[in-house]
C-alpha cells in the first residue's frame, strides 16, 4: 500500500498550506464529466485541485470523470491521474505525487480546511445545495439554480447552443429544459433510462457498438435495451441503485470510439468559461 499523509510524519497544516500557496488551491464540487472537465483545465494551468463528491456518484461518462476514483481508487482523465483519499490532509501527498485528490465529502467541508482561492459548484443539481459567496474569493457555479452576484461571483451557461460556456456576471443561466441536447442528430432517444427501481448491472462495456433493442444492462432482473444504434458512451457503475426513469446510459450515434475516452466539447467549453471567470475575478 502506498504511503499517505496519515502514515507519514508531516509538518503542521498551516505550514503545509503556506507551501501550497505558490500554486493556488481550487475545490471543485462534483467530479462528473462536466466537473472533471473544469478540474482538468484548472489543473492544467497550475491550480492544485481537489474534487469532492458523494459516496456513490451518479456518473454516466465514468471514463472521463475523476469521481470514478471513488469507486475504483484511481482514475485517469486525458493524462491527469486522480486518486481517492480518505482524509482531507492526504491531499498534500497526492499533490506531491502530481495526482489530483478526490474525496467523499458531499458538504465540501474541505473548503473550511483549505481556504481555497477558488470554489466551483459543478454538482449539476439544477439548484443551489449550499454554495455561497463566502466560500472563497472566487466562486463560480455551473448552470441553472444560481444567481450571479448573490450565490456566486459568476455563473457559466451549461445549455447547449449559442451561449454554451458564456460567463454570466448577473442573473441566472437558462432554466433546465429536461431535454437532452442533440448529438449526431439524436436527442432524447440517445439517453437510456431505468425502466424500474433497482440496482443496475451492465451487460455491455463503454466503447461497445450496440444495436437498437440489444440488451445493454439490467435493473435487477429487468432487461434494459439500447434505444438507438451507436456506441455506448457512458453507463452508471454496477450495483448503483436507481429509481425508474433515472438516466443510466448514453449512446452516441456518431460511433467515434475516441469520444468515449476524451473530455467532451461541452465540458471543455464550460471549463473555458470557468477559467475566464476565475482569471477575470483575479485581475
Amino acid at each position: 500500500m502506498p504511503p499517505t499523509l496519515s502514515t507519514l510524519s508531516m509538518p503542521s497544516m498551516p505550514s503545509m498550506l503556506a507551501q501550497t500557496r505558490e500554486r493556488p488551491i481550487a475545490v471543485v464540487k462534483g467530479g462528473g464529466d462536466l466537473g472533471s472537465g473544469v478540474a482538468w483545465r484548472l489543473w492544467k494551468v497550475g491550480f492544485r485541485v481537489i474534487c469532492t463528491d458523494l459516496a456513490q456518484p451518479m456518473v454516466i461518462r465514468r471514463t472521463v470523470a475523476f469521481s470514478t476514483a471513488i469507486y475504483e481508487g484511481r482514475a485517469i482523465v486525458e493524462g491527469v491521474s486522480a486518486e481517492r483519499i480518505g482524509a482531507a490532509d492526504e491531499a498534500f501527498f497526492a499533490w506531491s505525487q502530481n495526482t489530483l485528490p478526490v474525496i467523499v465529502d458531499p458538504e465540501a467541508r474541505v473548503v473550511d480546511i483549505y481556504k481555497p482561492e477558488v470554489v466551483v459548484d459543478a454538482i449539476m443539481a439544477k439548484r443551489n445545495t449550499g454554495t455561497s459567496l463566502a466560500l472563497a474569493p472566487r466562486v463560480v457555479a455551473l448552470g441553472p439554480g444560481f444567481i450571479a452576484g448573490t450565490d456566486c461571483h459568476a455563473v457559466v451557461e451549461t445549455q447547449r447552443g449559442h451561449d454554451l460556456g458564456r460567463v454570466l456576471w448577473s442573473g441566472s443561466a437558462a432554466p433546465n429544459t429536461g431535454i437532452p441536447g442533440v448529438i449526431g442528430g439524436e436527442g432524447e432517444k440517445r439517453v437510456v433510462r431505468a425502466p424500474a427501481d433497482g440496482q443496475i448491472y451492465g451487460r455491455r462495456a463503454i466503447g461497445d457498438m450496440v444495436q437498437a433493442g440489444e440488451i445493454i444492462a439490467s435493473i435487477d432482473q429487468t432487461p434494459v435495451p439500447a434505444t438507438i444504434n451507436g456506441m455506448l458512451r457512458g453507463m452508471l457503475h454496477d450495483r448503483v441503485r436507481v429509481a425508474a426513469g433515472t438516466k443510466i446510459a448514453d449512446i452516441d450515434p456518431r460511433s467515434e470510439r475516441s469520444h468515449c475516452y476524451s473530455i467532451s466539447d461541452k465540458a471543455l467549453a464550460i471549463a473555458g468559461g470557468v477559467l475566464e471567470a476565475v482569471l477575470s475575478i483575479r485581475s
